[in-house]
């Protein structure tokens, strides 16, 4: 008598993909329906598919005008996706499972310890409930501070309904807008209010959760509490990025009568210029200049932030600040032939630092392989230079195009919408989910001879 085999649980980078993966298939069939449409009649499943994968990956790429094209109700659909997208699968069903009163087994706690990027189990419950009060607390403070331009603007009921649309999309880092003008934020481009607002926004999405409640209990406490190394590299890293990049934009640009040389311009305006857009590729996808009028030494200097991206159990994408930052301190280490990589006094896990290395080779590769297949499919009338920005503003989850979005074709709209699932559930994840579902046997006790081969 054969006996049946129980098929193997799902493990916890199978239930990401799996999870952020069914989001996405029900925003599509909404977003298919011809309610969720201006016109009454259905945008068609593909652009469905499109908005729907960018909302819920928190991109802001889209083949459709959402203001134009989708109804209030295909409106309501992407943000709910958009928020659910920004703060993760898991959160909301921990929500969901708060709320009914459902105990949080140990499995769905090593899932959301996945989902947020933390080391170990403890406290994850209690991070989770966390990460819904900044949340509230930080789209609830855009909310008000925004309706104070649009509500005079569009009215009341508009007014708050761009508030609360625009702050949503600017903290999970989404990058979408509604006004229906194709334009962005580029009608606000030199508005400090709104400006200002959907930075800070931004900024605080992409420093990641655990960052922002240790600032909060450092805040509380003054020096009675001392900020964990990552708050710490995350903040300085960040930092830096922000900093270097708006010299460069202010520098590159300053002449370019296409974005901050436009006649008219203040010094306080290109400022303002020049910052929002060394913001805006950390993952935010808002433009308030066009990104196909950029200097090509600023493409490409986008291009390298939008890869970057925002930290780890933040609102972004991006291979993230401290990847980054630990595959500097370790070139440096194998550069001056130390033994151990060391940050800020502290010796670096060797496991991190492969991981590190790990997530950015596979970045790396996937990067250039979708950017070599979308220029076979378009060569003939788009860019290489502005493919690579695409994918990577995909695969950063960014949401930034230099308009060649509603060009692509549908294989390539496929190809980016692959991307922005790769950038948002992480190609780490998705090649750890793959791998163990392949893997027939454990094969982690066999050890080989050691060899050597040349390098470099």
């Amino acid at each position: 008598m054969r006996i049946l085999k129980r098929k193997r649980a799902l493990n916890p980078a199978e239930i990401l993909v799996f999870g952020f993966g069914g989001m996405i298939l029900i925003g599509a069939v909404l977003l298919t329906l011809p309610a969720a449409s201006a016109t009454g009649e259905s945008i068609g499943f593909l652009s469905a598919l499109f908005s729907s994968t960018s909302a819920v990956c928190v991109t802001g790429l889209s083949v459709v005008e959402l203001g134009a094209s989708l109804s209030l109700f295909g409106q309501l659909v992407m943000l709910v996706l958009i928020q659910l997208g920004g703060i993760g699968f898991m959160t909301a069903t921990s929500m969901v499972y708060m709320l009914i009163g459902r105990r949080i087994t140990l499995k769905d706690r090593i899932v959301i310890k996945d989902s947020l990027n933390e080391t170990n189990l403890q406290g994850v419950v209690r991070m989770t409930r966390n990460v819904l009060i900044v949340t509230a607390v930080a789209e609830a403070a855009g909310i008000l501070l925004l309706s104070i331009r649009f509500v005079p603007e569009y009215g009341v009921l508009r007014g708050l309904y761009y508030s609360v649309f625009h702050s949503i999309s600017s903290f999970c880092n989404a990058g979408f807008d509604v006004f229906g003008l194709g334009t962005s934020l580029i009608p606000y481009a030199y508005d400090p209010l709104v400006t200002i607002t959907v930075m800070a926004l931004i900024t605080v999405g992409g420093l990641g959760f655990f960052v922002v409640v240790e600032l909060y209990r450092k805040a509380l406490l003054g020096r009675k509490y001392h900020l964990k190394l990552h708050t710490k590299i995350v903040l300085i890293t960040s930092g830096i990025l922000i900093v270097a990049g708006f010299l460069f934009f202010l520098v590159a640009e300053w002449n370019n009568p296409k974005t901050l040389g436009a006649e008219g311009l203040s010094v306080g305006d290109k400022v303002l210029g020049a910052m929002f857009q060394s913001v805006t590729p950390r993952t935010a996808g808002y433009a308030t200049i066009p990104q196909g009028d950029l200097m090509p030494a600023s493409k490409i200097a986008t291009t390298a932030l939008m890869f970057i991206g925002a930290s780890p159990s933040g609102t972004g994408g991006g291979i993230k600040t401290t990847t980054a930052l630990m595959l500097l301190f370790f070139v440096v280490t194998v550069v001056t032939g130390k033994k151990d990589t060391v940050v800020m006094e502290r010796r670096m896990n060797k496991d991190v630092m492969m991981r590190a290395i790990t997530i950015a080779t596979l970045a790396f590769v996937f990067v250039g392989f979708i950017t070599m297949l979308l220029c076979i499919i378009e060569q003939h009338h788009i860019a290489a230079s502005d493919l690579l920005f695409e994918t990577v503003s995909a695969f950063g989850t960014v949401g930034l195009s230099t308009g060649i979005t509603y060009t692509l074709s549908p294989l390539s709209q496929i190809l980016i919408m692959l991307t922005m699932f790769a950038g948002r559930v992480g190609v780490f994840t998705m090649s750890l989910a793959v791998a163990k579902r392949m893997r027939k046997q454990d094969t982690s006790n066999i050890r080989y001879p050691e060899d050597r081969v040349m390098i470099g």
